[in-house]
């Protein structure tokens, strides 16, 4: 009885749901100075000959909220896994204080062996103390998490609540969270704010979304070519110190009369020069979503009774009282829009809200059920999914970009192979290398390379920050502000959406769609101020719907083989998926091409076929398990 009193206390109050681990480690501490919690000295990791990096000091107070940052490739991921001690390094000392507790969430979490994501949540909880399941229920209904949902066939979305929450539940002293925002929306982004902002320990997180960082760190740790530097203040001053740090150590190689660092001079100075470059982008971005706002207002007159030819000459899409639905969900309803040329649209929602499925109808790669969509003429589309680029593993990042020759035509004029991949921040010596030796984020900064070189008027862009370190997208945003086509965009990230995108269309995710010219900020404040409706009669209204829809007569039903593969494909798909993970490991060894050139072709060979197997896997498994939501449905 006292624990349900807790739990509706806490929920009447719309507190976040670690309120109760908030209150526990503030009872009774006395605000005084206290020594690091945690300590590490003289850290050092060496992957083979290649030092990660080197003589790492840093210390962790009670209470530091910190931001890891650095390149992809740099070894923040790493690093984390030493502090949780998952990864011991080759030198160092460490000291904890006694009783500290660190809790740790990797990129990929492991959900091997448990069944539902309620186990996965319950997994943080003392397993000595079975009565404070009422926190597992705080959490799942404060993330809104699907907690019946087997983790192998839940969403990227709802592994990862399921995983915060599994962590947060634990009350760590110390919380360690490795790309939390990957995967999940704006409105469970902001929630994980809240809690981080709440939370009492001391934690240290790792994301490529600025406006999260700016929202819950006070302190940074910059990880950079194997030093770690640390600055009391939080991500919102990085780059200033970040051009303050470069400057100086610019001045000191000079007044040692040594010759600066070619890494320095064309990563850091570039970077530094692309800020600067991008105030007056950001002018120019203004400028154009003016223009637009002007462009809705005739468009939307009703005095405009003839097209102008030069607006038929600019449209790029233009789509009439469009429906979509995939069976009782409505995607779309009653959708109108005009893209003219050079407009940069974003489109933002919840997850599941239908923004791809937006995408594919304007770009004519799905029909409508209701009205219709034309785009222009002459258009040149390139579209960058990280799912449809395919990298050959064997050929070089110089053979990639350019099969023959050495210059790459892009964007109207031709670039040096060597130059252009500095563009996108690799090394010279890198460009007679193999793909399979790149890491996760070079691959994606490759793919990013790619997609860009095409020649193209209409760029389609589906979720393209994922995994990109801060520096690639620095690099994106100059692209993209340089770029005169029109551009379709879909990200969750805010401050690349602010600085990018001319308007947004807002997909609620239930069928409307509106569009709002300004910034991802200015939109998120304005839903805010919204009245909000009665949320509790939606959620009966469907609890309702769903429990008649259960009494109904159900005549048709699964073959014996259907069920069969439902069940045992996604066993099958994640032993390949394993397997492929493995295969990957050994390709990224950078020197199995020339030792082992047979064994080489034999991985490459195996990968190639394990893909498409698990590709043909993973379509037969969502087809069965769409015709058994809608048999449940029915």
């Amino acid at each position: 009885m006292e624990k349900s009193i807790i739990r509706c206390i806490n929920l009447r109050l719309i507190y976040p749901a670690i309120a109760v681990i908030v209150r526990r480690k503030l009872k009774g501490r006395k605000m005084v100075t206290e020594a690091p919690i945690y300590t590490i000295k003289n850290a050092k990791l060496s992957f083979g000959l290649n030092p990660l990096f080197t003589d790492v000091d840093l210390y962790i107070n009670r209470g530091d909220k910190i931001c890891l940052v650095g390149r992809n490739g740099s070894g923040k991921s790493t690093l984390l896994k030493v502090i949780a001690r998952d990864i011991e390094p080759d030198e160092g000392e460490f000291f904890v204080q006694p009783g500290i507790k660190v809790g740790y969430m990797p990129q990929e979490p492991n959900f091997d062996g448990f069944n539902t994501l309620r186990e996965v949540v319950e997994a943080g909880l003392p397993k000595s103390d079975k009565d404070l399941t009422y926190m597992a229920d705080m959490m799942i209904e404060y993330f809104q998490i699907n907690e019946k949902q087997n983790p192998k066939q839940a969403s990227g979305g709802e592994c990862r609540k399921a995983a915060l929450a599994r962590v947060l539940i634990s009350e760590p002293d110390i919380l360690l969270l490795d790309e939390p925002t990957n995967h999940l929306d704006i409105a469970t982004i902001e929630k994980l704010e809240s809690s981080l902002q709440s939370f009492s320990g001391a934690l240290i997180v790792i994301s490529h979304d600025r406006a999260f960082l700016n929202h819950v760190s006070k302190t940074t740790f910059w990880l950079d070519r194997g030093v770690l530097r640390r600055n009391n203040k939080g991500f919102a001053f990085f780059e200033e110190w970040q051009d303050q740090c470069i400057e100086q150590e610019i001045i000191e190689q000079k007044a040692l009369n040594k010759k600066i660092e070619e890494e320095t001079e064309w990563l850091h100075k570039g970077v530094t020069a692309r800020r600067k470059r991008n105030m007056g982008r950001l002018r120019r971005l203004q400028q154009l979503r003016q223009e637009r706002r002007e462009q809705i207002k005739q468009i939307g007159s009703v005095n405009l009774e003839i097209e102008t030819a030069e607006l038929r000459s600019k449209m790029v899409i233009e789509a009439k009282h469009v429906y979509k639905t995939f069976g009782e969900k409505e995607i779309v309803k009653d959708f109108s829009l005009r893209v003219l040329r050079g407009h940069k649209l974003g489109i933002v929602g919840p997850n599941g809200s239908g923004k791809t499925t937006l995408i594919k109808l304007l770009t004519k790669r799905l029909e409508p059920d209701s009205g219709f969509i034309r785009i222009g003429k002459n258009l040149e589309e390139a579209y960058f999914d990280q799912n449809r680029i395919t990298l050959d593993p064997k050929k070089t990042l110089w053979k990639t970009l350019c099969n023959e020759g050495d210059h790459i035509w892009v964007r109207g004029h031709f670039r040096h192979v060597v130059a252009y991949l500095k563009d996108f921040l690799f090394k010279p010596e890198q460009a007679q290398m193999p793909v399979a030796a790149l890491s996760g984020g070079e691959k994606n900064r490759l793919m990013l390379a790619v997609a860009l070189a095409r020649e193209s008027n209409f760029l389609v862009l589906d979720e393209p920050t994922n995994d990109l370190d801060m520096d690639t997208l620095d690099l994106l945003q100059e692209v993209l502000g340089d770029y005169a086509g029109t551009v379709l965009i879909v990200s969750h990230d805010r401050d690349f959406m602010d600085k990018v995108a001319t308007s947004l269309l807002y997909m609620k995710g239930d069928g409307t769609i509106f569009e709002h010219v300004g910034t991802y900020s200015e939109l998120l404040e304005k839903l805010k101020n919204q009245p909000q409706k009665n949320q509790d009669k939606k959620i009966v209204r469907k609890e309702a719907e769903k429990s008649e829809s259960k009494q109904k007569n159900k005549t048709a039903k699964l073959s014996f083989n259907e069920k069969y593969m439902l069940e045992n494909l996604p066993k099958e798909i994640e032993k390949l998926e394993a397997e492929n993970k493995a295969i990957e490991i050994a390709l990224g060894n950078a020197n199995l091409y020339t030792d082992d050139p047979q064994k080489f072709d034999e991985l490459t060979q195996k990968l190639a076929a394990n893909k498409q197997s698990l590709e043909e896997k993973e379509n037969k498994w969502l087809e069965i398990q769409l015709k058994a939501e809608e048999l449940e449905k029915a």
